[in-house]
């Protein structure tokens, strides 16, 4: 009994670090867990250059497995002290957490699999997690809500400029035609969306002269609305911050506390009234 008491009470306290970072310990985990993904995500680009590879492959080779088992190991931790193992197991992060982790014992199983090295980079994306910690969490709900309320105006934008890409490459393929490399509708399409975004790759490019107006027009059209949203998610982060001002504390100065919280969170101390 004592002993399954003292595990639970392990779990309860691994739980309390690894899922959580409303306590120093969390916050110091999670800062660490950033550093140890910085550096493995790091030294897989080292490996990738071919002349520090034939130098250093296998000092590489063996950081490589030295995060991998660090990696799975925290995976298992996270299974066994969760509160729902499977709910975890097939979130995003668990899947993340699986794919970081799996492409390097499938290299001792087939060869060749040294190509899903670039799976290893998911492990990048477990970065977000340090969004927890309480100094961003304010800014990560203020722009949550400004995505949420403009996404049905970033769709319709969308699709009026998939409309418009669609009618322009379609016009170049009648215009130019294969003379010119518009050997498709959906090739001139590309061409369309590379020019309105102003790369210009230069692969395609029109002869005539009706093309060249046509594509000096997309051109204009795309300084002109490469801005659009970024200007309705610039408004609505905008509203959402005069709708509900940061709180912070007057203790530990850390915000993303309710609307209707007295005290904080944190440390305890009672909040400054509205």
């Amino acid at each position: 009994m004592n002993d399954e008491t003292g595990s639970d009470r392990i779990k309860a306290r691994l739980n309390t670090i690894i899922f959580g970072a409303e306590t120093p310990l969390g916050r110091a985990y999670d800062i660490a867990l950033l550093g140890v993904i910085g550096m493995s995500v790091f030294m897989v680009m080292l490996d990738s250059v071919a002349s520090l590879h034939a130098s250093y492959g296998r000092f590489f080779y063996a950081f490589e497995w030295g995060f991998t088992v660090f990696f799975t190991l925290e995976y298992l931790v996270r299974l066994w002290c969760g509160d729902k193992a499977l709910r975890y197991a097939f979130s995003f992060f668990g899947i993340v957490d699986f794919l970081g982790v799996i492409p390097t014992y499938l290299g001792l199983l087939f060869h060749g699999s040294h190509y899903l090295v670039a799976i290893r980079f998911l492990r990048v994306l477990r970065v977000f997690r340090v969004m927890k910690l309480s100094s961003y969490e304010g800014e990560l709900r203020a722009m949550s809500l400004a995505l949420k309320a403009s996404r049905r105006r970033i769709l319709v934008f969308l699709f009026f400029v998939m409309t418009m890409v669609v009618v322009l490459g379609s016009l170049m393929y009648v215009v130019e035609g294969e003379a010119n490399g518009f050997t498709s509708i959906p090739t001139s399409i590309y061409w369309a969306i590379v020019t309105l975004t102003t790369v210009g790759y230069g692969d395609i490019s029109p002869g005539t002269p009706l093309g060249q107006a046509v594509a000096a027009l997309l051109m204009i059209l795309g300084y002109s609305i490469i801005v659009v949203p970024t200007g309705i998610v610039s408004v609505e982060a905008a509203r959402s911050g005069q709708a509900a001002p940061e709180r912070q504390c007057p203790s530990c100065r850390t915000a993303g506390h309710d609307v209707d919280a007295t005290h904080c969170k944190f440390c305890g101390v009672l909040l400054e009234e509205r």
